[in-house]
């Protein structure tokens, strides 16, 4: 099977609005697990433009997940603050269809995004915000080089830790795997 990566469309409002309703995908996105990330797909697809992507992952051409990359510097929620360094990227990603989880296709993703975010020279770090109670992102994050910054109330149903991904722990790593 193969994965592929694309840039999401306005086609894909219905299975992102289906998937926000998984309760493995709710228990990612808020701290009760009972809370839908309640995004209007069509108006955030629509939205896409430097500060901010949206990737959809297939297998066999099949949605299984979804990624967003943003600028936290310019994004217009300025959901990481208003003081944010421009030479940052943050993101998120879910994987869809429960079918799916625990088999590498989060990895693959996470790869494919991070290498994306690093592929323009001046971005120095990545950060990440997985809930504070969602211990298997935290060490899916920290395998792949994430480390912890600090714990952070983003709103009133996100209690999070702070991870970040410096480009030269990435950058190490990466060669450690070619080597």
């Amino acid at each position: 099977m193969s994965l592929h990566i694309r840039q999401a469309v306005l086609g894909d409002a219905d299975i992102l609005y289906y998937w926000d309703e998984k309760p493995h995908v709710k228990k990612a996105v808020s701290n009760d697990g009972t809370t839908s990330f309640e995004a209007d797909w069509e108006d955030e697809l629509a939205s896409q433009d430097d500060s901010m992507e949206f990737l959809i992952a297939e297998l066999d051409g099949n949605p299984i997940g979804a990624m967003q990359i943003i600028n936290p510097a310019t994004e217009p929620s300025h959901y990481w603050g208003h003081d944010v360094p421009p030479n940052l990227r943050a993101m998120d990603i879910w994987i869809g269809e429960e079918a799916y989880l625990g088999h590498g296709y989060g990895a693959q993703m996470m790869t494919f995004a991070i290498n994306r975010c690093f592929d323009e020279a001046e971005v120095e770090a990545i950060l990440i915000d997985p809930l504070a109670n969602n211990q298997d992102a935290h060490r899916f994050y920290k395998r792949l080089g994430f480390v912890f910054v600090e714990q952070r109330q983003f709103d009133e149903d996100s209690d999070c830790f702070v991870f970040r991904l410096n480009r030269e722990a990435w950058e190490l790593r990466s060669n450690k795997l070619l080597a």
